[in-house]
């Protein structure tokens, strides 16, 4: 119990070794908060303050500008909006200040909470070559009752499968027709092979 209060005030987050020299550094409750950025070859250095939590959390409240609103930003957001040219590798895009020097987040221990988040929402989730995958999810449609399957391997696929989920009127036929297999046709299909009808109706691949 007193670990556990230690870790929620902050101060037992990181050690102190693992703190040493680390620029900006403030402690709060469950969270620590210290100086970090993000160089773009074009617009130099986007300065904010980043947040550590214990639960694995990361927010950036930017200070590229004395005007500038952005805060509670992901890492990436940040990236993004510090224009830096190589995005998508904010854990080495994105620093800190550790003995007057920048430092890569990946270089630090400032991502161990995160890491440990990230291993266990995505352990049960991974291929055997160890990339993390998703996988196939359903959503109802509201006009038939049925269960359609949406593949969860790209972006564009993810925002559809969002889209639908966040639709309570969602339908058959609301779904991209070069991803959707007639239910008519399918049935049809089935019969005329012999076999049971599907359960499940999938989406074309």
């Amino acid at each position: 119990m007193e670990n556990e209060i230690e870790r929620e005030s902050g101060s037992m987050i990181f050690s102190d070794e693992e703190l040493i020299e680390v620029s900006g550094l403030k402690k709060g409750r469950d969270f620590i908060e210290v100086t970090c950025g993000c160089t773009s070859h074009r617009y130099g250095d986007a300065v904010g303050k980043l947040r550590v939590f214990s639960n694995g959390d990361l927010e950036i409240t930017c200070e590229c500008t004395p005007g500038c609103n952005e805060d509670k930003l992901t890492p990436a957001a940040f990236e993004k909006h510090s224009g830096r040219e190589t995005a998508r590798k904010w854990k080495n895009n994105v620093w800190v200040i550790v003995n007057g020097e920048k430092v890569s987040l990946s270089k630090t221990a400032l991502l161990k909470y995160y890491n440990q988040a990230s291993k266990n929402a995505n352990g049960t989730n991974r291929s055997h070559n160890g990339r993390v995958c998703h996988r196939d999810e359903f959503v109802r449609c509201s006009r038939c009752n049925k269960e359609r399957r949406f593949r969860l391997r790209t972006k564009e696929e993810c925002r559809i499968h969002h889209d639908a989920l966040a639709d309570v009127n969602w339908k058959c036929s609301d779904l991209p027709y070069d991803r959707f297999v007639s239910p008519l046709l399918i049935e049809f299909l089935f019969d005329k092979l012999g076999l049971s009808s599907p359960v499940v109706l999938l989406t074309t691949y």
